[in-house]
């Protein structure tokens, strides 16, 4: 029975086509402490502290408690001194090469290097010529997504977030592994080549499907071109063809590689090194990273950026005023402008301090294609932001430590002169980060070798018993 066929009145199905659960909530006495007695510990730093809990798996100074070891890379963002932090230039190194001379040798030699790190972190040694060539026919070849995916896939793409998406359809993709729990080294190159493949065409699709609908037409997907590299992929199903330029694409590649890996404490790399350690599935690893990735206090954090933004260039008149850019910047911080939340968002990070240097790298090439598109005087706004959020935030909070921008500052705003939809910016971060993903998921599969299992401290008080009829 097709989909059409369903009859609503089967008794399984409810004739909601939605679930409105604020709507249906019964309020009433009896479901009060359902909803209101949740036993939880409250934020108590004394509490904490007294237990010697590193909440949020943080030190005291800020610092993340070491749960691994690793040789995929390093974010250094400080260094120890007798025992103290002190801030140190930003650096990220990817299996002991800097990433700022990755992506410089990629872009002076006039050719993509988004795939050229996928081997090196697949591998942990840079390609030769004829291994980068194979790696990327490799790819190539995996793009077209199997008929019976493709006939089911559409009908589970209406959501209100590509990133569950594109949970979903990865889930969905163990279906068609004919081996999908071998957890050997070449399946899982085999399943990680295959994603990165794959999703940028599963976000294109279930962008396009939507607005199709939306617009009442049909989605048009071109069919992929085996020669184009992942960042003119992504381009190619955005554009529905290839209309767009060379710089463009080199600009992507850049954001891709940037994106590619940062260590192995971020929340999603963790979230998928915690699955991988229980010896699952991959396609259950990365879905969960893919969730973990989506939330507002890591990969979702750039359309805050971009919203931002737009705040500020509708309610500063003159952009080129330091003194009037850095009085609304206060008022963000203050609560008393934009969403109230008193947050200047790009700037700050867990780890660097006196610099990012993805922020620096994005600054750099987003320069020029900014200049080429008229939208000089947008990107020296945000410069502007950047360099003065830090002393108003000194004065306004009080802050004595380092705040320097981190990489989301720029993102937005380099998407959205690649003509990226906003909906796709964290999907595309997702596609980028899933070669880092497959590098920590197979260092914990064959390095680590141990389940991750934490312990947490007991805080509750013991109780008697009551009989239900005398509560």
């Amino acid at each position: 029975m097709s989909m059409t066929e369903i009859n609503l009145r089967h008794p399984l199905i409810a004739e909601r086509t939605t679930i409105d659960f604020a709507e249906t909530r019964e309020v009433s006495p009896a479901t009060k402490r359902l909803y209101d007695g949740a036993v939880m510990v409250p934020y108590d730093e004394e509490l904490f502290r007294s237990h010697d809990v590193k909440r949020g798996l943080r030190n005291a100074d800020g610092s993340g408690v070491v749960a691994g070891l690793t040789r995929i890379s390093d974010v250094h963002g400080y260094r120890r001194e007798n025992g103290t932090l002190v801030p140190d230039e930003g650096k990220l190194t990817i299996c002991g090469y800097n990433i700022e001379k990755l992506v410089a040798h990629a872009q002076q030699e006039q050719r993509f290097g988004y795939e050229e790190l996928v081997f090196l972190l697949l591998t942990g040694e840079l390609p030769r010529q004829d291994e980068l060539d194979a790696t990327c026919a490799r790819i190539a070849s995996q793009r077209l997504l199997p008929m019976d995916y493709i006939n089911e896939f559409p009908l589970t793409t209406k959501s209100k977030s590509i990133m569950n998406v594109l949970a979903r359809a990865v889930l969905m993709l163990y279906a068609f592994d004919e081996t999908p729990d071998d957890i050997s080294a070449p399946h899982e190159i085999d399943v990680a080549l295959s994603l990165l493949a794959r999703l940028p065409r599963i976000a294109a699709i279930a962008h396009s499907v939507r607005n199709a609908e939306f617009e009442g037409r049909r989605a048009h997907i071109p069919r992929p071109n085996p020669s184009y590299s992942m960042a003119e992929t992504i381009l190619q199903v955005l554009r529905e063809g290839d209309n767009f330029t060379h710089d463009e694409a080199m600009l992507l590649d850049v954001m891709l590689m940037l994106h590619a890996e940062h260590g192995g404490g971020n929340n999603s790399t963790f979230a998928c090194r915690v699955l991988s350690s229980s010896a699952t599935d991959a396609y259950s690893a990365y879905a969960a990273a893919i969730g973990s990735l989506k939330g507002p206090r890591h990969g979702g954090a750039n359309s805050k950026v971009m919203a931002m933004h737009a705040d500020i260039r509708e309610h500063v008149r003159r952009w080129d005023d330091d003194g009037e850019v850095a009085g609304y910047l206060m008022k963000i911080l203050n609560r008393e402008a934009f969403d109230g939340a008193g947050l200047i968002y790009g700037m700050g990070h867990a780890v660097y301090t006196l610099s990012d240097p993805r922020a620096k790298i994005c600054r750099q090439y987003a320069r020029k294609l900014a200049e080429q598109k008229g939208l000089g005087e947008e990107f020296a706004l945000i410069e502007r932001i950047e360099r003065l959020a830090p002393q108003v935030m000194r004065d306004v909070r009080g802050t004595t430590k380092p705040i320097c921008a981190n990489i989301d500052l720029y993102t937005g705003f380099i998407y959205n002169m690649l003509g990226v939809p906003e909906d796709l910016y964290t999907p595309i971060f997702a596609v980028a980060r899933t070669a880092g993903w497959a590098a920590h998921r197979m260092e914990e599969i064959y390095g680590a070798n141990r389940i991750i299992r934490p312990a947490y401290n007991s805080v509750m008080e013991q109780a008697g018993y009551v009989p239900l009829a005398e509560r």
